[in-house]
């Protein structure tokens, strides 16, 4: 894969509806689409999905656009790859900046899978042409508004719902939520809302029968994760906590948590996670593939990635007229029931809706 042209463009993608976690409320998606051409003129696409501040990860928008300009886009023109991981190698003495690598690898991976004119998940390894979606609901006014998102979702079909908890707005919700829905494979998420401290109001949720609770602490808090889960019956999932193998590692020797909410934007792309996969199957972690509220160029990554053995529960893989009214590819990720379909074109096996990409670029970069 010979690089002979690179486009990156800066984009804010309107939500249908506003987005709100523990620590942040979004009414659009702040991204960094990247476009890399081959010698045979074929276009790899990578999505960078760092926010537009560090509320989730170190990671940022603008941050990462200058590491991509800076330093990366400049030594990647004219350079031959024979494999998306050569990039990995390349650059892996320069530190962080897993976003930013990720929309590197993922490009590289469409650009791999188009060559060999198979798509991105048979690339990967996959082994279904399709995977099961879960849904993800934000934070809510008051419990009964809540139980009537997650109605809407289980009359859609979907059998996990994901809640987004915080102090003030955790036990009380779902307590509402499955009193209504007592068979629901239902989790929270709290965005390392909670410390130790809160180890007694977190026992409380033993009594809701959670499928897990997403990272209850601090990213760093692996030995803090290990003596909250000693406490409690709700298994933990794992998510900033988890970058490297080396995370993996140290959950599983410290007890940390059962599960990893496995996200290609946050470890760095899809080599890293396909790898991180693999190890978590040989040691007995469950994994599912997370989003980061990705354009449609995001989410084809995850859907590959899903695709992979082992990964058996249900995924962040809501479809695009989720979250958005117009996606930047054609045609949008939808749902056949409560599963998405992988592509049986090369690659990520969605075009780009170019009139909506230049509609929500605020600046380009390229290079030829």
């Amino acid at each position: 894969m010979h690089i002979t042209a690179i486009n990156l463009w800066q984009i804010d993608l309107p939500l249908r509806h506003p987005f709100i976690s523990s620590e942040a409320k979004m009414t659009t998606k702040p991204a960094l689409i990247l476009e890399l051409t081959d010698e045979m003129k074929n276009h790899g696409y990578g999505e960078c999905s760092a926010f537009a501040t560090p509320f989730y990860t170190a990671e940022f928008r603008s941050g990462a656009w200058a590491f991509l300009t800076e330093l990366v886009l400049p030594k990647l023109i004219n350079h031959s790859y024979l494999t998306p991981t050569d990039f990995d190698d390349q650059f892996a003495g320069y530190q962080g900046n897993e976003m930013a690598k990720a929309a590197v690898n993922c490009a590289l991976w469409d650009l791999y899978a188009k060559r060999q004119g198979i798509p991105l998940a048979q690339a990967l390894g996959g082994v279904r042409n399709e995977a099961e979606a879960g849904i993800a609901i934000g934070l809510q006014s008051d419990p009964a508004t809540l139980v009537s998102k997650v109605q809407s979702a289980v009359n859609e079909g979907y059998r996990r719902v994901k809640i987004k908890v915080k102090p003030g707005h955790d036990f009380t919700y779902l307590k509402a939520v499955r009193e209504k829905f007592p068979d629901l494979m239902l989790m929270a998420d709290a965005n390392s809302a909670y410390t130790l401290a809160d180890v007694n109001h977190l026992k409380q949720f033993d009594s809701l029968n959670l499928l897990m609770l997403e990272q209850p602490l601090a990213a760093g808090d692996l030995v803090e994760h290990a003596d909250l889960q000693a406490h409690i019956k709700t298994p933990i999932c794992l998510d900033e906590s988890i970058v490297t193998i080396a995370d993996v590692k140290a959950m599983v020797k410290l007890g940390a948590g059962k599960v990893i909410n496995l996200k290609v934007a946050r470890v760095g792309g899809l080599s890293q996670a396909k790898a991180i996969q693999a190890y978590a199957q040989q040691v007995g972690i469950d994994c599912w593939v997370g989003g980061m509220v990705d354009t449609g160029i995001g989410r084809a990554a995850n859907l590959a990635l899903a695709t992979l053995p082992g990964i058996n529960l249900p995924n962040d893989l809501s479809a695009s007229g989720r979250f958005f009214t117009t996606d930047i590819i054609t045609p949008p990720v939808t749902l056949a029931g409560i599963f998405v379909q992988v592509p049986a074109q090369p690659g990520i096996g969605y075009q780009i809706n170019w009139q909506q990409l230049r509609k929500v670029t605020s600046r380009k970069f390229e290079l030829k």
